[in-house]
């Protein structure tokens, strides 16, 4: 199978499984960041075109908080992988990098590759900025969250259970992961995109504040 149509196959398999989606993984997402992986691995001319473009493509598919286990969403991965004739190198970076660049409550996992640093960069840029606000608040009113109590306190360290299940809200999300992001990314293209994403969450929360405390 050619590297073109391994990449047509993987589209086609991650509409069918994410193009549903309502916590802002949904198809857009993958697709965004597809195009921010390929624009970073091109400004910085590093890294396995086809190997970032795969792992941009399929980063959500095993993700725990959108299967019904973390166990079953490593399976669907592998059972697609499986459906493509990869090398098994490739195949393995491709599941090393999806497993090593989530945020999972701050701990820094350590990427062994240009290819992660880059997938993982471009997959922060989709969670700040007006698209990363956009997606928060889908993702914490699907789950039910708050949308912000101010008696709760920010959590500064956390285990990845914490994280996941610990007691928040939306606006605390941006404390506790979008505000850290840019000062995490790997790659100057990546910081660069970030600078003003990053402002902009600034000041949407200086203006959710001030409606808050009913001064606007």
């Amino acid at each position: 199978m050619m590297k073109k149509e391994m990449i047509n196959k993987t589209e086609s398999f991650v509409k069918e499984v994410l193009g549903e989606d309502s916590t802002g993984h949904d198809w857009y997402h993958i697709e965004r960041v597809r195009k921010n992986a390929l624009y970073i691995a091109e400004k910085e001319n590093k890294g396995d075109r086809f190997i970032i473009e795969m792992a941009a493509l399929l980063h959500d598919i095993p993700d725990e908080k959108l299967n019904e286990s973390k166990k079953a969403g490593e399976k669907k991965l592998m059972d697609f992988l499986e459906l493509l004739t990869l090398e098994k190198d490739s195949q393995e970076k491709i599941v090393e990098i999806i497993h090593s660049i989530s945020f999972k409550g701050g701990r820094k996992a350590e990427l062994l590759s240009v290819e992660a640093e880059i997938v993982q960069d471009a997959d922060r840029l989709d969670a700040i900025g007006a698209i990363g606000i956009g997606r928060t608040f889908a993702y914490g009113g699907k789950k039910g969250h708050l949308l912000y109590d101010p008696l709760i306190k920010v959590r500064e360290e956390m285990t990845e259970k914490e994280y996941r299940i610990g007691k928040s809200s939306t606006i605390h999300h941006f404390y506790e992961k979008l505000l850290k992001l840019k000062d995490l990314l790997n790659t100057d293209t990546a910081r660069e995109m970030a600078s003003s994403r990053h402002q902009f969450m600034e000041q949407f929360l200086e203006q959710f504040y001030r409606e808050w405390n009913g001064q606007i």
